[in-house]
């Protein structure tokens, strides 16, 4: 069923009600702020504190302490980084700041310093969102060795640079934007990549579980953006990342639901990346999986991997799940995934990102 015929779903209550629409408007990108006039820092316990005073000073901050708190002027983002730098890190985290002016320090805004620290650097990234590009990297069904599909994977082209998804990403938890930002490469991806698609094949699209706190309203700008492409909704595929990482199975289970009401497909990353897995793939019961391309780098026939490998296959296919080996940089590692039953691959072998399908990034 096409997205011009599917049944409006762009209601908070649920698919095919018919009432007005209700978003999320925490999916709407703020401007980035403004950087602090200065930070007010402090450390969780007493001999961590003993240790800012010393490093403040053999640094030559020369700061002034207020509340048990050491009030940093304004400071270039490399300088607190020089900071952090002296302190390792499982001290870090228990490293705190908050903005100040004057004798008024904002306790609604405390924050790792280490936040702050990625906050000072990424005033690029409101500007950078704007300029939003997808590469495409192949999945291919190893049994016919025809494409299934692409992965979207996320890019910004910013002062004649191309970022990638790895420091947008960053910038994006640091800034307090992760739920808009998903939200807008959901959206992006698939007003720039569906369209691009040879008939039949599909569209990986990637989501952060912890993004969504209501399925029912925020997902509704990706669903229409989904009718804006006459997108079948059946050749798109919404993939969770970091699912291990995620502790609310109910939600997430939700989710998927929300998505399949609508009838796309499910998948999830990582399995055999930690214990939980095969939990999640038993529970959940997505449409795919993706087995951790830590099982499939550098396998060869004597690996003590391979009997892992081919019993996590035969669980997802015993679970009515397809599978696909992530990683394959090797004809080896191809041959061998594809013997193991594997249904699909992915990886630099099969073909690298790329702007167009079947074009070199």
């Amino acid at each position: 069923m096409s997205g011009t015929d599917h049944p409006s779903s762009s209601t908070a209550s649920g698919p095919g009600e018919a009432t007005a629409p209700l978003h999320c408007d925490c999916q709407t990108l703020t401007p980035d702020p403004a950087p602090p006039p200065g930070l007010a820092v402090r450390a969780a316990s007493a001999h961590l504190q003993r240790k800012l005073g010393q490093v403040l000073q053999l640094q030559g901050w020369e700061p002034e302490w207020r509340g048990g708190a050491a009030l940093l002027g304004a400071a270039p983002p490399e300088r607190l980084g020089e900071l952090l730098a002296a302190f390792s890190p499982t001290e870090r985290p228990d490293l705190y700041a908050a903005p100040w002016s004057g004798a008024e320090v904002d306790p609604w805004q405390v924050a790792p310093l280490e936040r702050w620290a990625r906050r000072l650097v990424s005033g690029w990234f409101a500007a950078a969102s704007r300029h939003l590009e997808f590469h495409m990297q192949p999945v291919v069904e190893l049994a016919g060795a025809q494409v299934y599909g692409y992965e979207a994977l996320v890019r910004a082209r910013w002062q004649s640079e191309l970022i990638g998804a790895g420091p947008l990403l960053d910038a994006a938890a640091a800034l307090g934007q992760s739920r808009a930002f998903d939200a807008l490469a959901r959206r992006t991806a698939i007003r720039q990549l569906y369209p691009r698609l040879a008939p039949g094949q599909v569209l990986f699209i990637n989501f952060a579980p912890g993004v969504v706190y209501n399925p029912n309203i925020c997902l509704l700008t990706t669903f229409e953006a989904c009718r804006e492409v006459g997108a079948d909704f059946g050749r798109l595929l919404f993939e969770v990342t970091e699912s291990e990482a995620f502790p609310d199975l109910k939600l997430l289970a939700s989710i998927l639901d929300r998505y399949r009401a609508e009838g796309a497909q499910v998948a999830l990353d990582d399995l055999g990346a930690g214990h939980t897995s095969l939990t999640y793939l038993a529970a959940l019961r997505p449409d795919l999986v993706k087995l951790d391309r830590d099982l499939i780098r550098g396998l060869h026939a004597d690996d003590a991997r391979v009997p892992l490998v081919q019993a996590l296959i035969r669980y997802a296919h015993d679970l009515g799940i397809r599978t696909v080996a992530e990683g394959i940089e090797t004809a080896q590692e191809l041959s061998l995934v594809t013997e193991l039953g594997a249904d699909y691959g992915q990886g630099y072998f099969l073909g690298r990102p790329a702007p167009q399908p079947g074009h070199p990034a």
